[in-house]
């Protein structure tokens, strides 16, 4: 078959994902991030693409928007969507450094999901090396923002998948090495308490602090978790004086749910608890929403196709839905075959242990190939 006329080589493939790696690229750092889409851009221009650079806004970094030649250049084809922004920030390459050791290569983002996303170029490389060109015309969109919900960039991904018939997302593998065919709702939220200040020595008594108040209402929305919705407080801060009673405390609450009506009676017990108790003022204000991408029929047959491949590989590949969202959501949601988690194996994402599993590299990028040569 066509992938296995490609020459793929491992050594090759980390030399090439080492400068993504060590490019580090944390969401809120516009510049970091846009020095990411500078590395990207170049290897795209190497494996052939023509680059259409798309500034950031809403103070997240740009994006870029790559097509490869092709005779049907402008129907609907292929999107492949990733993104290039990570959790961890500026400095973590002194505590988590590219290495490589038992098989395993580690670095900052090197899961997820920079090495699906070099991955998916270098399938495109070596396919252009070979003169084998796509049954479909392939478009590659990087954007910056996904680690935080897309807030500037959906309707970016959106519009760009509508324009095409198909959407490969290579996220990392699930933890069995299986793709994604269906993602859970997630919302996000962000609290405030709003208190009173005071002296903390002298005048205790006449402060009322938002950060006693906010620690009240983090353990109650935790405990509002079920198997059917949870809710996760992921980021505090409050406070400037440790000699001052609080009166601001702010925070940030992740809920997820598998079924998009307890997303929505979630959303609703959040919204409730804003309020003013004791003198503190609370307020919830509702963030970015993933939708719940519930897998169709397109969908299902994009995964027998790629299962057939992975088995000509010398794997199987799963599938299933899975929880931690991804713009597969968007476009899955939308009705466009989407599959999602086709990239590299690993563990740890959004740890200091994140790795990968070295010996997935020629097997995802042969697994990309196959796919790319074989949707029509």
């Amino acid at each position: 078959m066509s992938f296995e006329r490609l020459e793929f080589d491992t050594h090759r493939i980390l030399a090439g994902l080492k400068p993504w790696v060590e490019c580090e690229s944390p969401t809120y750092d516009a510049a970091a991030v846009d020095r990411m889409m500078d590395l990207a851009t170049y290897d795209l221009v190497a494996a052939g693409a023509s680059i259409e650079r798309i500034p950031g806004r809403m103070g997240f970094g740009g994006s870029v928007r790559a097509t490869f030649p092709h005779k049907d250049a402008g129907k609907p084809g292929i999107l492949i969507s990733g993104h290039l922004d990570t959790v961890h920030p500026i400095g973590t390459l002194e505590v988590l450094p590219w290495r490589i050791t038992e098989g395993k290569c580690y670095g900052p983002g090197i899961m997820d999901m920079k090495s699906g996303n070099y991955l998916a170029i270098e399938a495109l490389r070596q396919m252009a090396l070979a003169g084998i060109e796509t049954p479909l015309p392939v478009t590659i969109l990087f954007t910056p923002d996904e680690e935080v919900g897309t807030p500037s960039t959906r309707d970016l991904i959106e519009s760009e998948a509508r324009k095409n018939k198909y959407v490969l997302v290579p996220e990392p593998a699930s933890a069995d090495g299986g793709a994604v065919t269906g993602r859970y709702a997630i919302a996000r939220f962000n609290l405030k308490a709003q208190g009173k200040p005071s002296h903390a020595s002298w005048a205790l008594e006449d402060g009322r602090s938002a950060i006693g108040a906010m620690a009240k209402k983090i353990l109650e929305i935790e405990a509002m978790t079920t198997e059917d919705c949870t809710f996760s407080v992921g980021v505090v801060h409050g406070g400037q004086w440790v000699n001052c009673v609080s009166s601001l405390c702010e925070a940030e609450v992740l809920s997820m749910a598998k079924r998009q009506a307890d997303l929505d009676a979630g959303v609703e017990r959040m919204l409730a608890l804003s309020g003013e108790e004791g003198e503190v003022v609370f307020e919830v204000t509702r963030g970015v929403t993933r939708p719940v991408w519930e897998p169709g029929e397109g969908t299902l047959r994009m995964y027998e196709l790629a299962r057939d491949i992975s088995k000509e590989i010398g794997f199987d590949l799963t599938h299933g839905s899975a929880g931690g969202g991804s713009d597969g959501n968007f476009t899955g949601a939308m009705g466009i075959p989407t599959l999602d988690s086709i990239g590299a194996r690993g563990r740890g994402l959004h740890t200091l242990d994140e790795h990968i599993f070295i010996d997935s590299l020629v097997e995802r990028a042969q697994l990309m190939a196959g796919l790319l040569t074989r949707l029509t």
